[in-house]
């Protein structure tokens, strides 16, 4: 296939950007407004770069609805560097008996949860262990605990396909915190309900390199005294998240990509292209005798990320490979699943339009058609 032919990107990340971002940054890719200059060359001290961040800030103010009372946090490492910036900020003192909530649903979140245990004595697993991951616990599963210093969870599993249709209500006066990488911006957050939220750009809003920690005031100044100076909230807000040299070009894109959310509809319109795409997907699943089969559970699905089988309920390798390499053949890329759960995996984030999904529907009806048994 040529380099140059258009192709449909279902990666779960680094994802697709939209193709006005992408114009956008092409044209200011060497010369930078009227500095003369590179985002990549420009100093993170400069008025320049400074409005370059209070510009994403104030974005994700007015896109989310972001009282003063929250600072919003531009970091290294992604959302996987806040793994160990939560509990190395949400609880004070290393090792020293506290206890937190984490609810494990799949993959990101079990690691999310070993990552606090380096830190934190008493790291209180919510649910039981799950022999395989397709639905979310019951509440009356649930194992809070009433001293916890925070509730965390992970809205959406990119992995196995699972996402939280609901916030869940945790225990007065325990925090509740998020993971919200793999679906940010792709529906309304009430935020007041979160004491922090913390996302990786690369598959919503930018690309790989940024994390975003938007954090409750009062839960900022209480550090371990091992946490890092880049993953100390107090110091990273103190200095407006120039600290030290931040992933500066991380940050234009995530300006970029940002206002076209906004000039696109905003969190609503984001949400409806998300329901539309997904249920196209879905539709096909379902409709399909189990020629495609997703194990989740409906009530858990995921609007972002579907993994599905094809086959059957255990899928059928040689067809699988087959989907993936006639989906190539027409232009639809990065549709093979987690090595961890195999299959097919198709990724819709905000990028993703409602046409392209239609052509990977399209595709899915076609070759039921011609490999149905």
């Amino acid at each position: 296939m040529s380099v140059q032919q258009k192709v449909i990107n279902f990666s779960p990340g680094p994802a697709k950007l939209p193709a006005e971002v992408l114009k956008i940054a092409q044209n200011e890719l060497i010369h930078y407004a009227n500095t003369g200059i590179s985002i990549m060359e420009m100093s993170h001290r400069s008025q320049e770069f400074e409005a370059i961040v209070k510009n994403v800030q104030n974005l994700l103010r007015e896109l989310i609805g972001i009282p003063d009372n929250y600072s919003i946090l531009l970091m290294h490492g992604s959302g996987t560097g806040q793994f160990a910036a939560l509990p190395m900020n949400l609880v004070s003192q290393f090792m020293d008996g506290s206890v937190v909530d984490y609810i494990v649903t799949g993959a990101w979140s079990d690691k999310t949860l070993k990552e606090a245990q380096k830190y934190v004595s008493n790291v209180n697993r919510v649910t039981p262990k799950q022999t395989a991951y397709v639905e979310i616990p019951e509440r009356n599963q649930w194992k809070l605990d009433a001293n916890a210093k925070y509730f965390f969870y992970t809205d959406n599993e990119t992995i196995h396909g699972i996402e939280f249709p609901y916030i869940p209500e945790g225990l007065p006066n325990v925090p509740l915190v998020a993971d919200m990488t793999s679906n940010f911006l792709t529906r309304p957050i009430d935020i007041k309900k979160y004491g922090a939220i913390v996302a990786g750009t690369q598959k919503n809003c930018g690309i790989a390199g940024l994390g975003i920690a938007i954090v409750r005031k009062d839960l900022i100044g209480k550090a371990m005294s091992v946490c890092p100076s880049i993953m100390d909230y107090k110091i990273m807000d103190d200095n407006n998240s120039l600290y030290n040299t931040p992933p500066v070009y991380s940050i234009y894109m995530c300006g970029l990509f940002l206002q076209w959310i906004k000039d696109n509809g905003g969190l609503e319109a984001m949400a409806k292209r998300s329901t539309e795409r997904c249920q196209l997907i879905y539709d096909i699943i379902d409709n399909s005798n189990d020629f495609y089969y997703s194990p989740i559970n409906p009530n858990s699905r995921s609007r972002v990320n579907i993994p599905f089988r094809v086959g059957g309920k255990s899928g059928d390798t040689d067809l699988e490979k087959r989907f993936v390499d006639e989906a190539k053949a027409k232009g639809m890329i990065q549709l093979k699943g987690h090595r961890s759960v195999g299959g097919i995996r198709a990724s819709l984030f905000n990028a993703m339009t409602v046409e392209e999904t239609q052509v990977l529907r399209q595709f899915m009806i076609d070759f039921q058609k011609t490999y149905k048994k």
